[in-house]
């Protein structure tokens, strides 16, 4: 059974940092696509970012040069390190794989299996 496990989540004044850490059990994700999504209080799910498995990253217009999507393969682990959060970056932080091993989008039907979410609480 695939089960992603986010951790890293927390409150952090404006301007502040955090590193998420996704863990994924059940399947080896060394080869498939990788991803962070977030859902703010009464918003749809967006896509933040994604890597592929040749480590190729893609980000969502809103955190470009201050989110950075890591992954180490030995660990079966994806990372988001988060920089200069503001007040809107506040959401639940999901993680998200593919069972394909092409990236086929960044919409949320483009991935099969989910974490459960942390909450990031960016603070003004």
């Amino acid at each position: 059974q695939v089960q992603l496990t986010e951790s890293g989540g927390g409150l952090v004044q404006d301007g502040g940092s955090l590193r998420l850490s996704c863990a994924a059990s059940g399947r080896t994700f060394s080869s498939y696509p990788m991803g962070w999504f977030r859902q703010a209080p009464g918003k749809e799910r967006e896509f933040v970012a994604a890597i592929s498995w040749n480590t190729t990253t893609y980000y969502g217009d809103s955190v470009k040069g201050r989110f950075t999507i890591s992954r180490d393969n030995a660990k079966n682990t994806v990372y988001l390190q988060m920089n200069s959060l503001k007040p809107e970056d506040t959401a639940v932080y999901y993680c998200a794989a593919d069972k394909l091993p092409v990236v086929r989008g960044f919409g949320v039907t483009e991935y099969d299996y989910w974490g459960q979410g942390t909450q990031v609480t960016v603070s003004s």
